[in-house]
C-alpha cells in the first residue's frame, strides 16, 4: 500500500516514526522509503533555440538540466537536442521548432528567452496559438518536418499526404456543395435547427452548433466513405474557419519577426537610441531573430521598431 500524500524526503528513521503516528499503522513497515532528488541546472540563456550552447560549439542540452521540470519536458528537449546534433555532424542547418508550430517550441523559446526563477513546466496557457496546437493535428502540423530530418518512414509520409488531400477535397466538396431550403426543411426541424430562407451550402450548416459532419449525411447524397480521423478534421476546419484563420493571420506576423535574423555578432553598444535596459537584455540573450527579442522581459516594442530600422541599415552596409 502506498500511502498519499506522505512522500519526503526526511531521513529514513523519521519517516517510519511519522507513519506510526497514524492509526492503525503503529507496527507498519515500510518497503521502499520515500525520497527526493536534488539537481543542478544551467541558465537556459546559454542555449540557441537549437538548444546547442553559446559558448561550446557541438555540445547540445536537454532536460531538466535545461531549468525545466517534467518528464515529457525532459524528453521533448532531449529529441530536439538529439536531432541537432545529427544535423550538426551531418554538415545541416538547426532544426527548431517555433512557437506557432508545437508546444515543443512554446517551451524551448521560453527557456531560452526569458529569466525563469522557477523550475518549468509546459502549460497550455503558455501558448498563445493554442487554437492551432490541439493534439488532433499534431501529424498534420509536425510529421512532414519529421520526414525531412529522417525521423519518419517513407510509408507513414506517403499516408499523411494523403490524410491531407482527402481533407481538403472533403472541406471544398462541402463548401462548394448547396441544398435547396425546401428540400431540407424537415431535416432542420427534426435536429431542432431553424429553417432557412434561400439555399445554403453543407459548409454552412456544419458551422451551426446544434449540426455535426455526421448529422447531415442525411442530406448529403454525394458524401463518400472516409476515415474517422479525416471526418474529425473537416468537422473541426469547418466549424472553427473563422477562429483558426484570424489565428492563422496573427502567426503570418509573427513568423514576419521571426524571420529577421540578428547577426550572431551584432553589436547593440553602437544603437544610441535603445534604452540602456533593452541594451542590457539584448546583451545578455543574445536573441538570434527580432521575434525572440521582442519577447525578451524588458524590451518594449520602441525598442523592438528601432532595432529594426538599425539592423536594416547594418545589412545595407
Amino acid at each position: 500500500m502506498y500511502v498519499g500524500g506522505m512522500s519526503s524526503s526526511l531521513p529514513e528513521d523519521v519517516q517510519l516514526a511519522m507513519y506510526r503516528t497514524v492509526p492503525g499503522l503503529e507496527n507498519c513497515k515500510i518497503v521502499r522509503n520515500a525520497y527526493a532528488i536534488e539537481y543542478d541546472c544551467i541558465n537556459a540563456r546559454e542555449l540557441y533555440p537549437s538548444l546547442e550552447f553559446k559558448t561550446v560549439k557541438g555540445l547540445f542540452s536537454g532536460g531538466q538540466f535545461n531549468g525545466s521540470s517534467g518528464y515529457e519536458e525532459a524528453a521533448c528537449q532531449g529529441l530536439i537536442a538529439g536531432i541537432n546534433a545529427a544535423m550538426k555532424i551531418l554538415g545541416k542547418d538547426p532544426f527548431t521548432l517555433d512557437r506557432s508550430e508545437s508546444y515543443i517550441g512554446v517551451l524551448i523559446d521560453d527557456l531560452v528567452t526569458k529569466d525563469n526563477r522557477e523550475p518549468y513546466r509546459m502549460m497550455t496557457s503558455r501558448a498563445e496559438y493554442r487554437l492551432l496546437l490541439r493534439q488532433d493535428n499534431a501529424d498534420l502540423r509536425l510529421r512532414e518536418k519529421g520526414y525531412k530530418v529522417g525521423l519518419i518512414s517513407e510509408e507513414q509520409y506517403t499516408n499523411l499526404l494523403e490524410k491531407k488531400r482527402l481533407i481538403n477535397e472533403e472541406i471544398e466538396r462541402l463548401k462548394n456543395t448547396s441544398v435547396g431550403a425546401k428540400e431540407i426543411q424537415e431535416f432542420l426541424e427534426s435536429k431542432g435547427s431553424s429553417s432557412l430562407k434561400t439555399a445554403a451550402t453543407l459548409a454552412e450548416l456544419i458551422c451551426r452548433p446544434e449540426l455535426s459532419y455526421e448529422m447531415i449525411k442525411e442530406i448529403d447524397k454525394e458524401r463518400k466513405p472516409l476515415p474517422d480521423a479525416v471526418k474529425e478534421q473537416v468537422e473541426i476546419e469547418i466549424k472553427y474557419e473563422g477562429y483558426i484563420v484570424r489565428q492563422k493571420n496573427q502567426v503570418e506576423q509573427y513568423k514576419k519577426l521571426e524571420k529577421k535574423i540578428i547577426p550572431e555578432d551584432f553589436d547593440y553598444d553602437k544603437i544610441p537610441s535603445l534604452r540602456i535596459e533593452a541594451r542590457q537584455k539584448l546583451k545578455m540573450f543574445k536573441p538570434v531573430s527580432i521575434g525572440q527579442a521582442s519577447r525578451i522581459s524588458g524590451v518594449s516594442p520602441a525598442d523592438i521598431s528601432v532595432l529594426i530600422v538599425y539592423l536594416e541599415h547594418f545589412k545595407k552596409q
